[in-house]
């Protein structure tokens, strides 16, 4: 993988996925963590908001003795003054080792790996994928329930999550159910349903009681309130798809919680304390993840 660039999951291979769970679980299990990319540079461009991402990336490699440059908005940059994507790419190719880059436009992560030298990480480009992401999500329901062959329920705003977007393709490759539960106007896009339909069962769904008792795993996703005219009509819909503890009593016993963060009220503060409820497990698996993506694509493991 040395070199490569991650701008979507199916970049990836079923064999390469694993190996990167595997050397994340070597990397957790070490009490000290050696100096791998002492000496390299990553840079964090990040032409939209984000926390857990930006800074997960930005410990894993300080963490693996390396250096980190970037931005976490384009104030008091070059593109504020008009300055292309492409260009900017060249510019900061220069400076670093490895960029991570998230953007609002889908597309612009691959357009970035086209005009770079280095690896380039795609770190979220619109509604398009997140597949550092979905590395994380893969790891943490393999250390929670020890497969990838599960059956899941991807809850809420699948038409504009890239978090799901991704997700979805990469479990079907390893033969986990799909549940699909939102509302009508935010349903997974045909493309992405096309994409995977012939690799494993996918189900359409418009309540979250129609599977919560099959499930090994709820994926909840956050429903959007700008994409809604109506208020009322946003507030009718998100709390349908709210998981509270009278639905986490009628989960499975080894059912676990997951959510990409952050969260808005659908997921209810009182379910933080289940055993279910994995999402910041999920969050904090970031570091260990992104750190071996980063040794594999600067070829340290």
């Amino acid at each position: 993988m040395k070199g490569r660039d991650i701008v979507s999951i199916n970049d990836l291979s079923n064999e390469e996925i694993l190996e990167i769970i595997r050397v994340a679980k070597k990397i957790e299990g070490m009490d000290k963590i050696p100096p791998l990319l002492q000496g390299k540079i990553l840079a964090t461009l990040f032409f939209e908001p984000s926390t857990r991402t930006k800074m997960s990336f930005e410990t894993a490699m300080l963490r693996l003795g390396g250096g980190v440059i970037g931005f976490a908005s384009t104030e008091g940059t070059s593109v504020k003054k008009g300055e292309n994507l492409a260009d900017t790419i060249r510019v900061v190719d220069g400076y670093a080792d490895v960029i991570v880059i998230r953007h609002p436009l889908e597309g612009a992560a691959r357009l970035a790996a086209k005009f770079a030298e280095h690896p380039v990480i795609n770190a979220g480009d619109g509604a398009g994928q997140h597949p550092t992401q979905t590395l994380l999500d893969l790891y943490t329901i393999w250390n929670e329930l020890k497969s990838l062959d599960i059956e899941i329920a991807l809850i809420g705003d699948l038409k504009y999550g890239r978090t799901v977007h991704s997700l979805a393709r990469a479990l079907a490759r390893f033969n986990a159910k799909i549940r699909l539960v939102s509302p009508p106007s935010l349903r997974m896009p045909r493309h992405v349903i096309r994409d995977i339909e012939n690799l494993t069962e996918i189900t359409e769904h418009s309540s979250i009681d129609e599977v919560v008792d099959k499930c090994d795993v709820f994926y909840v996703t956050r429903i959007q309130k700008e994409r809604f005219p109506d208020p009322t009509e946003y507030r009718r819909v998100a709390g349908s798809y709210r998981i509270d503890f009278a639905t986490v009593e009628k989960m499975k016993d080894n059912a676990i919680i997951m959510h990409p963060l952050p969260r808005v009220d659908e997921i209810a503060h009182e379910v933080d304390s289940s055993p279910k409820a994995k999402y910041f497990q999920q969050s904090k698996n970031g570091v260990v993840v992104r750190m071996a993506i980063l040794c594999k694509v600067l070829g340290a493991l």
